[in-house]
């Protein structure tokens, strides 16, 4: 999408991304309001499809439904699509935050406030703190004096980025319950150290497990797909999985002793155990 209202800069944008051309990607010329409101918009857009899904997995929990299922389900309609429905700790980064954040100053400063998109950003907000609430209620309900291991700190994998990074509310709702954290990722860690300055940080996820009351997986790095479970049962002085991403089967972490918590489907089992 390229904004602009001058045929030369046109013509010069046209070239920088003729480049595409062989992948026949569209290019969209138009003004330059429009075009700034267009990446809002998508952006806010695919925020609230997270939130949305979000959302459903807390529903899940309480009425005993799978979200996975239920993400696959809507996806399959060719008018929702199968992508942005992961549920999980929240979005952050560097694009959603701060353009749903733009959008909704922008309209308010225009008079036309977007109350959905209002609304996105605060639950999103509530998300994140509500995943250490989730932590403590794996827990039995308080993680004072307790250990807890974080696994993935970077707001998504394959990235050293931290920004609005639903790990730094994590942390700050443990903490405020008066946990110890330790944490490990195998790209973030220099950039979460400035932001957070009073964890530990270990070598490998086993070194992280170590001695912990429970186990958080944050980030769904590739490294944190295929961990050796047994391992880190035998290290871990309580053995509680805290999935926020849904790596795992319940089933396979239940089997090895683990007292597992996921994101929109713990109730789901228990329910059907009932």
């Amino acid at each position: 999408v390229v904004g602009s209202e001058d045929p030369r800069a046109e013509a010069v944008m046209r070239e920088v991304y003729r480049p595409l051309y062989l992948n026949a990607a569209p290019i969209v010329v138009t003004s330059r309001r429009t075009a700034e409101l267009t990446k809002y918009a998508a952006n806010a857009f695919l925020a609230t499809k997270i939130t949305f899904i979000n959302e459903i997995a807390d529903l899940c929990e309480r009425v005993g439904a799978d979200v996975q299922e239920v993400a696959r389900g809507i996806g399959l309609d060719n008018r929702i699509g199968p992508k942005f429905l992961h549920a999980g700790p929240g979005y952050g980064g560097s694009c959603f935050p701060k353009d749903t954040l733009a959008l909704v100053k922008t309209a308010q400063d225009a008079g036309t406030p977007m109350r959905i998109v209002e609304t996105v950003v605060a639950v999103n907000d509530q998300r994140k703190r509500a995943m250490a609430r989730k932590v403590i209620q794996a827990c039995g309900g308080s993680v004072r004096g307790k250990t807890i291991a974080l696994l993935g700190l970077t707001f998504k994998p394959n990235t050293d980025d931290m920004r609005d990074a639903p790990s730094l509310a994590i942390v700050a709702g443990l903490q405020d319950a008066g946990a110890t954290v330790r944490a490990y990722d195998p790209e973030g860690m220099e950039q979460a150290r400035p932001l957070l300055p009073d964890i530990a940080y270990a070598e490998d996820p086993y070194s992280c497990a170590e001695g912990a009351d429970a186990l958080v997986l944050v980030t769904e790095w590739n490294a944190f797909r295929a961990l050796d479970l047994e391992r880190l049962r035998a290290t871990m002085a309580e053995p509680v999985l805290v999935d926020l991403r849904n790596v795992y089967r319940v089933q396979d972490v239940e089997r090895l002793g683990f007292r597992y918590a996921g994101v929109g489907r713990a109730s789901d089992r228990r329910a059907r155990l009932d």
